[in-house]
């Protein structure tokens, strides 16, 4: 099986690199570790933890998507509804809402889910965000839990990976066919630049 290590980047559009990075880093405190780009195209990498970053394209032409609040359905096509970033603790999570209320953003009061708290903002692109603080000795990571009372058919098979309902790789890439083409990040180990 596969070992995941978390979510290395998700990628997101932005219209205004600098607000976004006044945002992100300079508010939220999230470094801004890489930046690709020429005329028309920016692509800023920021650091959430040790394994997970945040990245923006920028495109001059994009607009920020409507204002949309977290976990209200909707209808048509879609891609996500949030993203929520974990923190340390509640204070942690007291010190970005005091920070979002200082600069005048919009922020939830602290809401308690049982195994987590949270707060909601959104971002200079309406980007719906959540902090969430994990509660003292709650942990569904260690200890899944499922109170669907009416669970998907996939759902009532349990938390592990249920092998048989995909192929099996049959034919897995030999070693003289595992050919890595440069992509435009290789500029970012290049010392001579």
């Amino acid at each position: 099986m596969v070992r995941y290590t978390g979510i290395n980047h998700l990628a997101m559009a932005t219209c205004d690199m600098n607000r976004t990075i006044r945002f992100w880093r300079d508010l939220l405190g999230m470094r801004l570790v890489a930046g690709l780009g020429h005329p028309g195209y920016r692509h800023y990498f920021f650091e959430i933890s040790a394994h997970d970053m945040i990245a923006f394209f920028e495109w001059p032409d994009v607009t920020p998507i409507p204002e949309k609040d977290h976990g209200v359905p909707v209808r048509g096509p879609f891609a996500f509804d949030h993203i929520s970033f974990g923190v340390g603790d509640d204070d942690d999570l007291w010190a970005l809402k005091d920070r979002l209320e200082a600069a005048d953003i919009w922020v939830s009061e602290v809401i308690d889910h049982g195994f987590i708290h949270s707060v909601y903002t959104f971002d200079p692109n309406n980007i719906p965000i959540e902090f969430s603080a994990p509660v003292p000795g709650t942990d569904l990571r260690r200890n899944p839990r499922m109170r669907d009372s009416a669970p998907c058919a996939a759902a009532a098979e349990g938390p592990e990976p249920v092998s048989g309902h995909w192929p099996e790789v049959t034919r897995p890439t030999a070693d003289a066919d595992k050919t890595m083409y440069p992509g435009e990040g290789t500029i970012l180990t290049d010392d001579d630049v």
